[in-house]
């Protein structure tokens, strides 16, 4: 959560030289994934980052599409199903199986969509997805989560609304004026917010979306100091320059007001997860931590800005998973800009 105080790529051809793949840190291989899948395009199976190795994974169809990533930087790996093919497959689900308690995102891993079914899928929901799930055959795979979805919502650092707590995330600017970013779900509860519970209001929310996706824009309505950082609660601070987009594999950070900073891996982009209000799409998948309170708070690696906590399962003592809103997508629908 945000403190309160205080050259393109071409990709070569087939027949270029292809040096070994060389050891990268996660941004990089953040900006090579985007660049490699924008040039490839259908003969893109899905990418991610393999922290062992330090190396950037393609899923491939064939040894030319492997050949071009070989020359870019890059792994390629052989796989089965095409992108079209999972989408096709996601898109099956949204139609036949949005059902509350459910999420789903290509886990380019396996080459594989895969739907996670928390404790409240059962009985007839339960029959539903599992009869959607046989007709897509291999191109699917299932697994369950004790907890449930639900937005991470308390009735960053922490911003007091009207009887509820979330967590700030990202300072703004939009026509040269101070913003704030948090969670959708956040702004619907709440039209004001302070930074003590019961204090002097510093905001008012301007505009928020949830279902559909997660992000509320918040006009600042104090002189509180709303520097470009994010609390790190251990006295410090961490800077943010950017916002970026996450690949699967980055080991990530995040902060929220309940539970402080902790961190993960990004497991999936473009997750859909169907809470009881609605269903939210193009989220980022996580194996992040998170707790009620900590809705809204910033995902960040590094200097990097990256999502907006929206909510998941599990808590920080016997862990969970977390889903995040990207925040490239907030900044573009808000026309707002990181200071």
């Amino acid at each position: 959560m945000a403190a309160l105080t205080a050259a393109a790529l071409t990709l070569p051809s087939a027949h270029a030289a292809s040096p070994a793949p060389g050891r990268l840190s996660s941004l990089p291989a953040s900006e090579l994934a985007r660049q490699i899948s924008a040039d490839l395009g259908a003969d893109s199976a899905g990418t991610y980052y393999d922290a062992g190795s330090g190396r950037l994974v393609v899923g491939v169809l064939d040894e030319g599409a492997a050949a071009r990533v070989r020359a870019a930087g890059a792994e390629p790996r052989t796989v089965r199903h095409s992108a079209a093919e999972l989408a096709s497959a996601q898109r099956a689900l949204k139609s036949d199986a949005s059902i509350p308690g459910t999420a789903w995102a290509v886990d380019p891993r396996l080459n594989k969509v895969v739907v996670t079914a928390d404790s409240t899928v059962t009985g007839a929901r339960k029959d539903r997805l599992d009869k959607v799930v046989a007709g897509l055959g291999d191109k699917v795979a299932v697994k369950r989560t004790a907890g449930v979805f639900r937005p991470f919502i308390a009735g960053g650092d922490a911003i007091w609304g009207s009887g509820v707590r979330c967590s700030l995330g990202f300072n703004v600017t939009k026509g040269g004026k101070p913003y704030f970013l948090t969670a959708g779900h956040c702004g619907n509860a709440s039209r004001t917010w302070s930074a003590t519970q019961g204090g002097a209001q510093i905001g008012v929310t301007e505009s928020s979306t949830f279902p559909g996706h997660d992000y509320a824009l918040v006009r600042y309505t104090s002189s509180i100091a709303h520097p470009s950082a994010v609390d790190l609660y251990d006295g410090s601070t961490q800077n943010i320059s950017r916002a970026g987009q996450a690949t699967v594999g980055e080991t990530v950070q995040r902060s929220g007001s309940t539970t402080g900073v902790h961190d993960g891996q990004v497991t999936a982009l473009g997750v859909t997860v169907n809470y009881e209000e609605g269903a939210v799409e193009g989220m980022i998948g996580t194996s992040v931590c998170a707790e009620p309170g900590d809705s809204g708070g910033a995902l960040f690696d590094g200097d990097t800005a990256l999502g907006l906590t929206s909510g998941g399962s599990g808590d920080c003592s016997g862990g969970g998973e977390t889903f995040f809103q990207p925040v490239p997508e907030a900044l573009q629908a808000y026309g707002a800009q990181l200071p």
